[in-house]
């Protein structure tokens, strides 16, 4: 009796075993022969307050970069905004910004660079870059980036609200947007033009239906600016969104490999 016992135990300590070894074997199998879960490109912003994150204290103001991630398939794309307000391509380095970005980018990411409005800001000596720096600084950038074997995008500063007797846009970052243009060419990285192309939407809206776009402000409008604000250089969430679809519009019209993963609504 006591032997048919055992008999029993171990037939069905086998039966476990042989069912345990059969789920083990298919879960291996199935874990081989499935296709591997791809995670998200990330884009990093590298760049000045134009593009930057905004705390709530200083809203309605937005960095276009805050909202270029509605353009993007949530499981595909992933944006890192490490844009600073004040800074230029020199102190970017300086404060160790740039190499945060470097140490965590991946084979496949993308990384936006953009500045130009404290790099040429001559009379702010704390971020001031000389033309000479300012164009070493972004062949860096270029070259870090490619060494991960991930993206870079070079992108022209975006226009301040100027306009001339003649109601004409009128530039304010002198040599600094051709400098980025002829790393682009020189180094053959893609370009986006969003000097050229915010100028266009400048000259669209005309000098006054353009302040829309930008903080501006009446006295106690906001309780961020109870004296109100006229600011000329960032912009209102309207703003940020057209300058944010104009990076999406660079990106369809260039055939990036990140036009496959914007939202068929983005346009």
């Amino acid at each position: 009796m006591a032997r048919a016992k055992l008999t029993s135990v171990a037939q069905r300590v086998m039966k476990i075993v042989s069912f345990t070894l059969a789920a083990f074997v298919f879960t291996i199998t199935h874990s081989l022969s499935a296709p591997a879960q791809r995670r998200p490109i990330t884009i990093y912003l590298a760049g000045d307050s134009t593009m930057a994150q905004k705390l709530p204290a200083k809203r309605p103001e937005t960095g276009w970069g805050e909202m270029l991630g509605k353009f993007f398939q949530d499981d595909k794309v992933k944006i890192e905004n490490r844009a600073q307000n004040g800074r230029s391509t020199r102190t970017f380095i300086g404060e160790n910004r740039w190499q945060g970005i470097v140490d965590q980018l991946q084979p496949g990411d993308y990384v936006f660079i953009q500045f130009g409005h404290n790099d040429e800001s001559k009379e702010k000596t704390d971020r001031y870059t000389a033309p000479a720096d300012y164009r070493n600084n972004l062949i860096k950038f270029v070259s870090e980036v490619r060494a991960r074997k991930a993206f870079p995008v070079l992108l022209t500063p975006v226009m301040r609200r100027r306009f001339n007797d003649k109601g004409e846009v009128r530039d304010t970052h002198g040599e600094y947007p051709d400098i980025v243009r002829s790393v682009a060419a020189e180094y053959k990285v893609t370009l986006i033009d969003m000097h050229r192309r915010s100028a266009e939407v400048l000259a669209q809206f005309g000098p006054e239906k353009s302040r829309s776009l930008f903080l501006q402000l009446k006295p106690n409008e906001n309780p961020n600016y109870p004296n109100g604000v006229e600011d000329n250089t960032h912009f209102n969430p309207l703003g940020a969104d057209i300058m944010a679809r104009l990076v999406v519009f660079g990106i369809r019209d260039l055939k990036l490999g990140l036009a496959k993963y914007l939202k068929t609504s983005a346009n």
